[in-house]
């Protein structure tokens, strides 16, 4: 017998019966001797997806961290400067690592637990289709955890995340910038402002700067569809963020 995982040992065959009933519904449906080819949810399987524990906290935090994220570019003086149409390309491409740092410098930790599986009878009954948004995974989570408690190793000053912070919202490569010469400008200034604070306060750690650097790379490995569902789905609902945070960051 091939390996098999202990978790879904116990699995049994739907009742054939059933399946004949419902296959008449849903002609995708599998048949009974194809039902074990079927992925199943198991405690192992890094796919199977999952939602925060306390909900009600963690997103309070999470948004009390996104409001200060969109009023740190709102109060930047170089990002007031840009056009509106650039403002906006970097709102959309730049909020996700922005926050994400924002979570690490708040130390917002998080635990979470697995959501459960709707019945086989349930998902053909309501002819349910996959989602187009990413939902939360094991291992989408295990990778944005990781990415947080990198940075909380590093143990950042308030100077280090915030000239970070400028390298991350000033990206000259995001496509359709009308001034990415200056966007480009600002980069290289916030990376040589970071690598000036970084040797005065660490002279003895020449690697620092690279490491900093090297961590904050992980940011683009965290999805913004992950972000929203497991942070600001349970509160906002079918709202789009990106319109709340347009509001947010274009009103008087």
């Amino acid at each position: 017998m091939e390996n098999q995982c202990q978790c879904c040992s116990s699995d049994r065959l739907l009742n054939p019966i059933l399946f004949n009933i419902l296959s008449q519904l849903d002609k995708s449906c599998p048949s009974p001797n194809d039902y074990h080819s079927i992925p199943r949810r198991c405690k192992c399987d890094p796919r199977r997806t999952v939602r925060l524990k306390r909900p009600s906290e963690i997103c309070k935090e999470a948004s009390a961290v996104l409001v200060k994220t969109v009023y740190f570019m709102k109060n930047l003086p170089a990002f007031k400067q840009l056009p509106p149409d650039d403002q906006f390309i970097l709102l959309k491409n730049c909020w996700a690592p922005l926050f994400l740092l924002g979570l690490a410098q708040e130390h917002v930790d998080f635990e979470v637990e697995d959501v459960p599986a709707d019945s086989m009878l349930k998902k053909i009954l309501l002819r349910q289709e996959e989602m187009e948004t990413e939902q939360p995974t094991v291992a989408g989570v295990s990778k944005l955890k990781s990415c947080l408690k990198k940075f909380w190793s590093l143990d950042l000053s308030p100077k280090e995340y915030a000239y970070l912070k400028g390298t991350t919202i000033f990206n000259p490569d995001i496509p359709d910038l009308k001034a990415s010469l200056f966007i480009e400008g600002l980069q290289q200034e916030a990376q040589q402002a970071l690598s000036e604070v970084v040797r005065l306060l660490h002279p003895t750690q020449q690697e620092r700067f690279a490491c900093i650097l090297l961590t904050a790379s992980m940011l683009q490995g965290i999805t913004t569809s992950l972000i929203v569902e497991l942070l600001f789905r349970p509160v906002i609902g079918q709202a789009d963020l990106l319109e709340l945070l347009v509001d947010m960051l274009f009103c008087r």
